[in-house]
């Protein structure tokens, strides 16, 4: 399991603006109705670039 503030990678594209590979932080875990992560994705500038609600499978450990 992933927890707050844990840098993560999209494994697809999410959004107009947070495409696959891009760099993010996870802000807040949701455990209910399922398991959910809101996270900060950010440019290569570090510039925020959208916060989205993501699912497991959206996003992977930017540490392997």
């Amino acid at each position: 399991m992933l927890n707050e503030y844990d840098v993560v990678k999209a494994k697809r594209n999410l959004s107009n603006n947070v495409s696959k590979g891009c760099i993010g932080t996870i802000v807040m875990i949701y455990e209910n109705p399922r398991l959910a992560y809101e996270v900060e994705f950010f440019d290569s500038n570090n510039e925020s670039i959208d916060i989205l609600t993501v699912e497991t499978e959206d996003i992977i450990s930017n540490n392997i």
